[in-house]
């Protein structure tokens, strides 16, 4: 038994290093006997597995029998030997009795418009009943979430929040000391957490969310589902120039190469950012004319029903 401080800095007692042994114990177990039975299924012996995935016979006899540590590269390979995916070596349910995979399969081979349809037809209520009157913008830094989410919130009446300062009020402690003392994976847990209590406690609002809340798939899930999303949009060189402008001068220090970097973030990103229900191009735009922009978005696409 080993004693930690949440977020809040409060001692508590966990136990966690037995159940996290537990669950590596039965993971490997589980990727074990997936991979024997998927051998056995095509009828090919752990010799011939060995020369199709360059995995020794050595490492496939451990890895069956539940006593391999194999790497991840290594079992990508034994996978795309076998013609599975690596996801149904490793997750709990199996690939050959679960109908949620089978469904899964069908769904992601479909069109877009049986996509749809399938949505619809499992969605409890209407997809815009559960997002309600929340508005979240999202995008990089410097595109305008702040101050168009705060200045719109003005003009239609809502309240704005900014997830970061909910997360401060959360934990008691600036941003940057969060991400100090427990690091990216407890600032997501406190972001995940900031989300399901702003969706629990509003009903309408406008919210601004950091620029990597995207990064991490569950909590941008739930930001999808819960809030009619807009992605605010900007060109690297005016995300640059909005940030050095508001006297943050760390992205260019000493860093020759930093606008580069940017326009790889960006266009790593626009993928996911592209999820919104909207876009909003502020390049170049003064803050009058793509805050008017903003409000007649929200009330033509009746994001406030």
């Amino acid at each position: 038994m080993s004693e930690i401080t949440n977020f809040r800095g409060e001692a508590k007692g966990v136990s966690d290093r037995d159940e996290s042994d537990a669950s590596v114990a039965r993971l490997i177990t589980r990727v074990g006997e997936r991979v024997r039975r998927a051998r056995e299924r095509k009828g090919i012996s752990r010799r011939i597995l060995s020369e199709q995935s360059g995995v020794s016979p050595r490492y496939l006899a451990q890895l069956e029998s539940g006593a391999g540590n194999i790497s991840i590269g290594l079992l990508q390979r034994v996978a795309i030997a076998l013609d599975h995916r690596i996801e149904w070596l490793t997750g709990e349910e199996d690939p050959w009795s679960s109908e949620a995979l089978r469904v899964g399969d069908l769904y992601r081979r479909s069109n877009a418009e049986t996509q749809r349809l399938v949505q619809e037809l499992l969605s409890p209520e209407p997809e815009a009943n559960l997002r309600a009157g929340r508005i979240c913008l999202v995008g990089l830094r410097g595109a305008g979430k702040s101050t168009l989410g705060a200045l719109a919130g003005q003009a239609l009446d809502l309240p704005f929040v900014e997830l970061n300062s909910e997360i401060e009020s959360q934990s008691g402690m600036p941003v940057d000391e969060v991400m100090a003392l427990y690091g990216q994976e407890g600032y997501r847990k406190l972001e995940a957490q900031a989300i399901s209590r702003i969706t629990a406690t509003h009903d309408s609002l406008i919210l601004a969310a950091a620029g990597g809340v995207v990064a991490e798939p569950e909590t941008y899930n739930s930001l999808l589902t819960g809030f009619h999303t807009i992605w605010i949009k900007a060109s690297a060189e005016d995300h640059m120039a909005r940030v050095r402008a508001q006297g943050d001068e760390r992205p260019m220090a000493g860093n020759p190469e930093a606008m580069e970097q940017l326009r790889s973030i960006l266009t790593s990103r626009e993928a996911l950012y592209g999820k919104a229900l909207a876009q909003l191009d502020t390049s170049g735009q003064e803050v009058e004319v793509t805050l008017a922009d903003l409000v007649n978005l929200i009330r033509d696409r009746e994001f406030l029903g």
